[in-house]
């Protein structure tokens, strides 16, 4: 008896969930570590420094965290930060958003990602 592709896709899948979501954590805890030594000369998650403060920075308009001094063009984007927006960011902030003041980018992308990773889980 053959089994249609669909089946065999799905039972592939149900077997491979477990170990696709044991690397998640795995992701978030290197990308905890990335932000730590790369981002909090400028960032904290919960208070504004040099940068502004991080948690809930997924879903938020850029420029937009209240008591904090953007530049003009973060303050006038538009831009709404996502996973895809904010590793942009982090490979080259003035391509994003030309005239913003943040004077660091990551060249890996896995770090980036990890980063990105780590910002997801900070949740307001």
């Amino acid at each position: 008896m053959r089994l249609p592709r669909t089946a065999l896709l799905g039972a592939t899948l149900m077997v491979m969930m477990p170990v696709l979501a044991a690397a998640a954590p795995d992701a978030v805890v290197r990308g905890q570590a990335l932000y730590e030594a790369r981002c909090t000369g400028c960032h904290s998650v919960d208070a504004h420094r040099v940068g502004p403060l991080h948690r809930g920075v997924l879903g938020r308009r850029a420029g937009s965290a209240a008591g904090y001094d953007y530049s003009p063009a973060l303050a006038a984007s538009t831009l709404v930060w996502n996973r895809d927006a904010l590793k942009r960011w982090l490979a080259d902030p003035e391509a994003v958003v030309p005239g913003q003041r943040m004077g660091y980018s990551l060249d890996n992308a896995d770090e980036r990602a990890a980063i990105v990773d780590y910002l997801a889980t900070l949740k307001r």
